[in-house]
């Protein structure tokens, strides 16, 4: 079996992109309906919004790595550990960044109309959606888990 035909079967890897591609394709979609606005952008960034891609993707993994290897192999625990720091670091560090990166631009667009003190900024304003809320990750996780079942029993 040549390379691309053993990437293409390898379920855990195949499973994960899907977990991906079907989260940013949902985010999306929930936000054309929110905001009456389609963004090509959107489909292609993962940071922020519902549902959580990083999630889908690493909760996909796990249990695709489950079905494939077990739930007493090493791959299975390594998954889970590393979808669980994924998850905490998605809901904790990246959404206070984004939490801060609000005020920032708060501040520099403030100073910036202070013509007698206003400091010389003059880079683009910081992006702020960056984590997700708790609600963003489970849905997220929820969805890779439903993605992983739905693909192990109809990928035969």
């Amino acid at each position: 079996m040549g390379i691309f035909e053993q990437i293409i079967s390898n379920k855990i890897l195949i499973t994960s992109f899907m977990g991906y591609f079907i989260a940013q394709i949902a985010k999306a979609v929930i936000e054309m309906i929110v905001d009456r606005s389609f963004s090509i952008r959107r489909l292609f960034s993962g940071n922020g919004g519902m549902p959580s891609s990083h999630a889908s993707t690493v909760c996909a993994m796990a249990t695709m790595t489950a079905f494939v290897r077990g739930l007493d192999s090493f791959e299975f625990a390594f998954t889970v550990v590393f979808a669980i720091v994924v998850m905490v670091d998605a809901s904790g560090v990246r959404r206070e960044t984004g939490n801060q990166a609000v005020i920032l631009n708060e501040l520099m667009e403030y100073f910036s109309k202070q013509r007698d003190n206003a400091p010389g900024f003059s880079h683009d304003k910081l992006k702020e959606l960056i984590g997700h809320t708790p609600l963003q990750v489970q849905t997220g996780a929820a969805l890779g888990i439903v993605i992983a079942v739905l693909t192990h029993f109809l990928w035969k």
